[in-house]
């Protein structure tokens, strides 16, 4: 079984950063690309790792979880919402474009910058549907930060903070930070109806249906379940019902989860409906670790989102694509959020003169690499001035001036730190760091 490697021995990394050129194949031969990105999901806040608690229930995840493959040690470049976003979109660390933070985000990046949509071939018709969170539109009545500015054809979104109400087109709070947009038009609050993930859902299966003759994209950018915390009664009821140990704020999580888990198998069941799963490059993950403001559960590693400890950057990670790779196991090799373009690239074998951090998968996943990259860096200024650098098993942490070194194939809960013991190693870590970091910033500029 797949659960029983769920935590086996961590791989040796080794990489480097990959330059692409321009070329592609035909348009028959190019796959559907989808991407699911789940918001704030814990580790084990899905059933299909085998430490979750019994109120968890996934069916959906878990199937595409043992029909696909599985990335055990995967992390998303920041512990909080935008900054990975941003990352996905660039595959670059989100740095090198002045993002460290989620406030960073929302002031937007360099709309010269070109990101995902915009490398894929003309034939692709590309929609994103949900939370954006790369540039708030208030000032700018021109939808200058808009996805459809940014290269997607399509979309159905707000553009962030980070959470929006669940039943109502405004945002949180009351404040007009996220109406809701079909396309570059604001949907007006009377028109709006419905539970917002199961909106997002339906207009991800609306644009497949549209779409299905020819290749398309679609970014799946669910807002749940990030705050705040919002749920059908009768749903918050069951959970409360069935579980009465629970809190009200995890009851009202694990509906929500229950609602997210049905739209990524709606999605799922679409796209075999209409004969064009296999032919669909699918990767599922979520943006960082749980929040502990509503209760996730990170199972047995440290943190939650907001931190660079292990629970706050480790992510539920699964890539299907039938037609070309059985699905079935798992690969334990630590791997990165903004992997994704790289590989999406890859198979669709396009180059591009862009220098990437991220690599593509499908060496690891087709058995012809065992390792991946050389070092993975983490980086969150603000007042904590928070980074960490992880190499092979070895993880260096900071915060406010105090490191802590970790070797995370013993103690993957990072429970001892052991930089007394081993001080050359922190040094050598520290080092590697300072260099990444002056590099990220001579790149944007600083």
């Amino acid at each position: 079984m797949i659960k029983q490697s769920f935590y086996a021995t961590l791989s040796v990394v080794i990489g480097f950063v990959s330059g692409f050129f321009y070329t592609f194949g035909t348009a028959a031969d190019q796959p559907n690309i989808v991407v699911i990105l789940t918001d704030d999901q814990g580790y084990a806040d899905i059933s299909f790792n085998p430490d979750h608690p019994k109120e968890v229930s996934t069916p959906h995840m878990d199937a595409l979880a043992e029909e696909g493959v599985f990335f055990s040690q995967a992390y998303t470049s920041g512990p909080v919402c935008s900054p990975t976003r941003a990352g996905i979109m660039l595959g670059q660390y989100q740095q090198r474009v002045g993002i460290y933070t989620a406030g960073d985000g929302g002031r937007g990046f360099d709309t010269e910058m070109s990101i995902f949509p915009s490398f894929l071939p003309d034939q692709y018709t590309s929609m994103a549907i949900g939370k954006w969170h790369l540039g708030l539109d208030n000032d700018y009545p021109e939808l200058k930060w808009h996805a459809m500015n940014r290269g997607f054809d399509e979309a159905y979104k707000f553009m962030g903070r980070g959470g929006h109400n669940y039943f109502e087109s405004k945002g949180v709070n009351g404040d007009d930070y996220a109406p809701i947009y079909r396309n570059k038009k604001r949907i007006p609050a009377d028109e709006y109806e419905g539970y917002l993930t199961t909106r997002l859902t339906e207009e991800a299966i609306s644009f497949i249906d549209r779409q299905k003759e020819d290749p398309f994209f679609l970014y799946l950018a669910y807002n749940a379940v990030h705050t705040p915390a919002q749920a059908p009664r009768e749903d918050i009821d069951f959970y409360k019902n069935k579980y009465p140990y629970l809190s009200d704020t995890r009851a009202i999580l694990m509906a929500m989860l229950y609602h997210l888990d049905k739209g990524v198998g709606a999605v799922v069941n679409k796209l075999k409906a209409e004969g064009i799963w296999d032919k669909t490059l699918l990767i599922f993950l979520t943006d960082n670790g749980g929040a502990g403001a509503m209760e996730a559960n990170n199972g047995s590693l440290r943190g939650f989102k907001q931190m660079l400890y292990e629970g706050g950057i480790r992510t539920p990670w699964i890539v299907s694509w039938p037609a070309k790779f059985p699905g079935g196991r798992s690969i334990d090799t630590p791997v990165i959020s903004f992997d994704i373009l790289p590989t999406v690239l890859d198979a669709l074998e396009i180059e591009v003169d862009r220098a990437f951090d991220g690599k593509s998968l499908l060496p690891l996943i087709e058995g012809a690499a065992q390792t991946h990259h050389a070092a993975l860096h983490w980086d969150i200024a603000g007042p904590r001035k928070e980074w960490a650098v992880r190499q092979r098993d070895w993880k260096l942490f900071s915060s406010r001036g105090k490191q802590e070194l970790y070797h995370l194939g013993k103690d993957p809960s990072e429970a001892t730190d052991v930089i007394d013991l081993n001080p050359a190693k922190a040094k050598e870590l520290l080092e590697l760091h300072k260099k990444w970091k002056r590099d990220v910033e001579a790149s944007a500029g600083k």
